[in-house]
C-alpha cells in the first residue's frame, strides 16, 4: 500500500535534499520530526516504520514544505495517506480536549440527528431556504460552547456578521438547518470512511436547492469543499472564502467602507494561503478600507508561519512555541491588531494569549477575525 502511497503522491522523485526538513516550522523546534526521514523510510520499503511512527501525527499539513520542493512531492497527500493506514491499526494522534471535536464529528456522521443549527439567527438576519448563495457556517456554533472562556463568540463575531454583510449587498443566502460538519479533521486524520459520510449528507441538503455557489469563512471547510469533496463526488457549484465574496462586492459598489483608523497586520492561514493560493484578496479587501495602516509581517503569504495546529490533535509544547512565534511575530510590526481569516487561528492565537505562557509574553495585541474587521467598516456592527 505504501508503494501505492509513494507513486501517488510523487515522492519517487524525492532528492533527498532536505529542503523540506529545513522549511518544516515543527521540524525547526522537534528533532524527532522529518518530512523528508518520513519519506526516505517509505522509499527504503519500511512500510511498518513510517505507519508506526508516532511523529506522523506531529506534521501540521500545513504546506511549508511543498513551497520549496524542487520534485514537487506532495507531501501533504503522502501524510494524509499514511495515516489512513496507520488508522487501520488503530494508531492515532493525541486528541486535544478530551477528544470533544472527534466525538462531535463522529456524532454528526448519523442520519436521524436533529440539530438546533438555526438558533443564532436573530429576526433581522434575512436567509432563504432555496436561492443561489449559500453560506456554509461549518463548525463554529461548538466552538463557541467549548472556548467559551477565551470568548472566541464565533457565532456574534463572524457568523452574523457574514450574513449581515451579504445582506447589506442586497444577498440572503441560505443557510441549511441539518448541516454537518465539513469533515476536513476526519479526512486529515485519515478516517475517510467518516469523511464520506459527512460529505453525502451535506450533498444531500444542498441539492435541490438552487444553489450556484457556497461562501464559507472557514478555510478549511473551503478547502475541503472546493477540492476534497470534488475527488470523491460530483460537484456542481462554485465554491468562495468570504473575503473572495466581499472583494468581489465591494468592487460592484454593493458595498462601502467607511474610515476605520488602526495599524494591523494579517495572518495567512495555512489551507487559505499555501494550500488554496488566496493571498491577495484579504489584502485587497483591507485595502479598500479608509483610514486602516496595513503592515506586512516577516514572513508572509506562502512564507507565512503556521498557528501551530493543524488539527485537534498533538498540541504540544512545540506547537505552542509557533504560536508564540506568530505572536511576538505580529508584535514586532507595531499593529495594534492581529487579523485572521480563519477561526481555527484565531481560537489558537486567543488560547496562548490567555494561557500563563501568553501572559509572559509581554504582548499587547489584539487578535480579530478579518470579518468582525470589515463589518465595523461597513457600519454593520
Amino acid at each position: 500500500m505504501i508503494e501505492k502511497i509513494v507513486e501517488e503522491t510523487k515522492a519517487y522523485y524525492c532528492l533527498d535534499c532536505g529542503k523540506c526538513t529545513s522549511s518544516c516550522p515543527v521540524a525547526m523546534l522537534n528533532p524527532r520530526f522529518s518530512p523528508r526521514l518520513l519519506v526516505e523510510q517509505a522509499l527504503i520499503g519500511f512500510e511498518n516504520l513510517v505507519v508506526r511512527d508516532a511523529e506522523l501525527w506531529s506534521c501540521l499539513t500545513c504546506g511549508a514544505c511543498s513551497n520549496y520542493c524542487p520534485s514537487m512531492v506532495d507531501f501533504q497527500k503522502f501524510v494524509r495517506k499514511v495515516r489512513e493506514e496507520s488508522l487501520k491499526k488503530g494508531l492515532t494522534g493525541i486528541k486535544s480536549h478530551g477528544g470533544i471535536f472527534n466525538s462531535i464529528t463522529k456524532f454528526l456522521c448519523r442520519e436521524n440527528i436533529k440539530q438546533d443549527r438555526l438558533g443564532w439567527l436573530t429576526p433581522e438576519l434575512r436567509v432563504r431556504q432555496k436561492g443561489e448563495t449559500l453560506y456554509f457556517v461549518g463548525c463554529q456554533p461548538y466552538f463557541d460552547i467549548i472556548f467559551e472562556e477565551i470568548k472566541v463568540n464565533c457565532l456574534d463575531n463572524i457568523a452574523k456578521l457574514v450574513v449581515k454583510l451579504l445582506n447589506k449587498a442586497g444577498i440572503e443566502p441560505v443557510v441549511l438547518a441539518n448541516e454537518r460538519c465539513c469533515g476536513h479533521d476526519a479526512l486529515w486524520s485519515g478516517d475517510v470512511e467518516t469523511f464520506e459520510k459527512l460529505l453525502e449528507l451535506n450533498l444531500r441538503e444542498i441539492k435541490g436547492r438552487g444553489v450556484k455557489r457556497v461562501v464559507t469563512n472557514c478555510p478549511e471547510c473551503l478547502r475541503t469543499l472546493k477540492i476534497d469533496y470534488a475527488e470523491y463526488a460530483k460537484i456542481d457549484f462554485e465554491v468562495l472564502h468570504i473575503t473572495e465574496m466581499l472583494l468581489e462586492l465591494a468592487n460592484k459598489d454593493k458595498i462601502s467602507f467607511s474610515k476605520v483608523d488602526g495599524k494591523v497586520t494579517y495572518h495567512d492561514p495555512c489551507r487559505l494561503g499555501k494550500h488554496l493560493g488566496i493571498y491577495e484578496a484579504p489584502r485587497s479587501l483591507l485595502g479598500m478600507i479608509p483610514g486602516v495602516e496595513f503592515v506586512e509581517m516577516q514572513n508572509n503569504r506562502g512564507n507565512s508561519l503556521c498557528c501551530g495546529t493543524s488539527l485537534w490533535s498533538n498540541c504540544d509544547m512545540f506547537s505552542e512555541s509557533i504560536r508564540v512565534s506568530r505572536l511576538r511575530e505580529a508584535q514586532a510590526t507595531g499593529a495594534g491588531t492581529l487579523l485572521t481569516a480563519c477561526p481555527k487561528c484565531q481560537i489558537h492565537f486567543k488560547c496562548s494569549l490567555s494561557c500563563d505562557s501568553g501572559r509572559n509574553l509581554d504582548v499587547s495585541l489584539g487578535v480579530e477575525d478579518l470579518v468582525t474587521y470589515v463589518a465595523k467598516a461597513a457600519g454593520v456592527v
